[in-house]
């Protein structure tokens, strides 16, 4: 017996065909009105869309139908009814399929992104656990600013003032880092950006991985290793869910390390040859980072930006202390950043001067400024943003589709 969802439905007059599905794959079952039961033949015709059902019969192996197998029904009971089911075979525009985004998770195309998901998340976990790298737990409530001020989601904390949802597990991970040496923490995160780009959730999934003695150079060859291990995971394992979004893989299988580099200061004077304005100082736009990418055939690390382009715990570059040592990795195919990074101030006392400089209050960063105090050590990480690397994996448009439930600025429904 099967337990699954129609997908299509469809007759030819004495024989009846469902595709169904069950979340593991799809099956197409068939019915001969004249070998079944005139009962088992009327409930197979009634059918619909997502009803949910019990079909009872004989697998045989038929290469011409889904998933390589057909069921010859001998019975049907239905389980649950479905009337009018909103999402049909037509064409939706997008704010009607996000509105019923509930029910557009069932479709082939979403399920083969979320199996995508799937096995990013997986080879995530797999890529460190097999690196000796130990998982912590940062909190989502903190009073420390990670990123910029001016995108924070703030509460009331009972007695103690102001909350922030988190932009980062990094500051803690530098803790976990100098008692574990290899760490890293994945979750949820939040930008309270005001941004309707392709590439923005308000709510999204980062992994953060923090070493210990590592430098920058070592931190972009940690990177290139693990979205190198991350790609052909999904390359190995999710190879027909690719082929029903018609994710062309010929640019995924190039991706393999050493990736390209090139300084930011290069990067400016090659994107300003190309006729973009960007300034030496300023960070770099989504179009300048498209330009960038298209320019190669793997993903390219572009590194040591202005420190004023760059939040404050990045470490000075002692070669040009108007930049820091830093890191944007971009994913080819106009699909930009998926990986920011650093090696960490180490120095209490220019630490201290760039939380000055931003005016945080230094109370709140007291422990931070400890880890310096207590055995200063030379340490560097990085955040890897899941949806905008699942997006680029599937070749989807907007990272909306990479994640189950998106938020973003004008969407808090379903």
């Amino acid at each position: 017996m099967v337990r699954a969802w129609v997908t299509t439905t469809r007759s030819g007059g004495k024989i009846g065909f469902a595709v169904v599905r069950d979340g593991t794959g799809y099956l197409q079952a068939v019915v001969a009105k004249q070998e079944v039961p005139e009962a088992v033949w009327e409930r197979f015709r009634s059918l619909t869309q997502e009803t949910s059902v019990a079909l009872t019969g004989v697998v045989r192996i038929d290469a011409r139908a889904p998933g390589g197998v057909e069921l010859s029904a001998t019975d049907v009971t239905i389980l649950g009814e479905s009337k009018d089911f909103p999402i049909t075979p037509k064409e939706h525009g997008t704010t009607f399929l996000f509105e019923h985004r509930h029910l557009w998770l069932r479709s082939r195309r979403q399920v083969a992104i979320m199996r995508v998901r799937h096995e990013v998340v997986q080879a995530i976990r797999d890529f460190f656990y097999e690196r000796d790298f130990v998982l912590v737990d940062t909190p989502l409530l903190t009073g420390s600013i990670g990123e910029s001020a001016g995108t924070l989601f703030e509460t009331d904390y009972f007695d103690l003032g102001k909350a922030y949802l988190a932009q980062t597990g990094q500051l803690y991970l530098e803790a976990a880092a100098a008692a574990l040496g290899r760490v890293y923490c994945f979750g949820p995160t939040f930008r309270a950006e005001k941004s309707k780009t392709r590439r923005h959730l308000t709510e999204f999934w980062m992994v953060e991985p923090e070493v210990a003695w590592y430098t920058s150079e070592d931190n972009m060859r940690l990177q290139e290793a693990f979205v190198s291990y991350i790609v052909e995971r999904c390359l190995e394992r999710r190879k027909s869910d690719l082929e029903v979004l018609e994710r062309d893989v010929t640019p995924l299988e190039r991706v393999t390390p050493p990736f390209h580099r090139l300084s930011y200061t290069d990067a400016v004077t090659k994107l300003q040859s190309q006729g973009s304005d960007v300034q030496w100082g300023s960070d770099l736009g989504a179009d300048d980072e498209t330009r960038l990418a298209q320019e190669f055939d793997r993903p390219i690390f572009v590194y040591n930006y202005p420190r004023e382009a760059k939040a404050f715990y990045m470490k000075e570059n002692p070669d040009d202390p108007r930049t820091v040592l830093c890191n944007d990795c971009l994913a080819p195919e106009g699909y930009g950043e998926i990986i920011g990074g650093s090696q960490r101030e180490d120095d209490h006392d220019r630490l201290l001067a760039r939380i000055r400089e931003e005016g945080f209050p230094e109370e709140t960063y007291r422990w931070y400024l400890d880890l310096r105090r207590y055995g200063t050590f030379v340490h560097s990480g990085f955040g890897l943003g899941v949806e905008r690397t699942v997006a680029w994996i599937c070749g989807i448009p907007h990272i909306r589709e990479a994640i189950a439930f998106p938020r973003q600025m004008h969407r808090l429904y379903p």
